[in-house]
């Protein structure tokens, strides 16, 4: 059972082909000055969640160079074209065995702060019987979330480009939603127009 000492760790997915950024890797692409990966992992860290692990697979070396300098590990997953799940997969698969629960952490939502990680953490100890955590922005899940070791297995069978929230779905009687005050945590950068949109707020 969780408590208050639970051992949470984090995943970021970091290993996408970026498909619709017109051939770059969005990732690389620089916001407030730092690249998307610099900014989620950096995030991350601030938040105390230990260890990280970054998933990488597209372009994977110039990912863990822009990254080499930070207190994370790198996974790679040589099957990131078949979509999301071999991902999470990879990431879980690293993951030690006395670890209670993972953030799933996107490498593409730079406006994520390190205090919404925080309060998804808070909200996973202080209730022991929770599957999963999620924010919530005007009645909308968003992104990271946080799944206890038990949804493990269950997100090992997934296919294609099926990420957490299908799991999410099928038990929402044991997700636990954290009320957040802006739409940080509904936005990521699949597209330049998106880019630029968050880029220029």
């Amino acid at each position: 059972m969780k408590s208050s000492a639970a051992h949470i760790a984090a995943i970021i997915l970091a290993a996408g082909r970026s498909s619709r950024m017109m051939g770059t890797n969005k990732l690389l692409e620089k916001f407030s000055d730092e690249s998307l990966i610099r900014i989620a992992v950096e995030t991350t860290i601030k938040s105390g969640a230990s260890p990280i692990f970054v998933v990488v697979g597209y372009k994977s070396e110039r990912i863990i160079a822009e990254i080499a300098d930070l207190d994370v590990q790198c996974v790679t997953n040589p099957d990131f074209a078949k979509g999301l799940s071999t991902s999470l997969q990879a990431g879980l698969r690293a993951l030690p065995e006395e670890v209670d629960g993972a953030i799933v952490m996107l490498g593409d939502m730079p406006l994520v702060t390190p205090t919404v990680l925080q309060k998804l953490m808070d909200a996973f100890r202080a209730t022991p019987e929770c599957l999963a955590v999620v924010p919530s922005y005007r009645e909308k899940w968003g992104n990271p979330v946080l799944l206890a070791r038990s949804l493990f297995h269950a997100a090992s069978e997934l296919t294609g480009d099926s990420g957490a929230r299908k799991l999410l779905e099928m038990h929402r009687d044991q997700v636990v939603e954290v009320i957040v005050s802006d739409d940080a945590v509904t936005i990521d950068l699949d597209t330049p127009e998106a880019f630029s949109a968050v880029r220029n707020r």
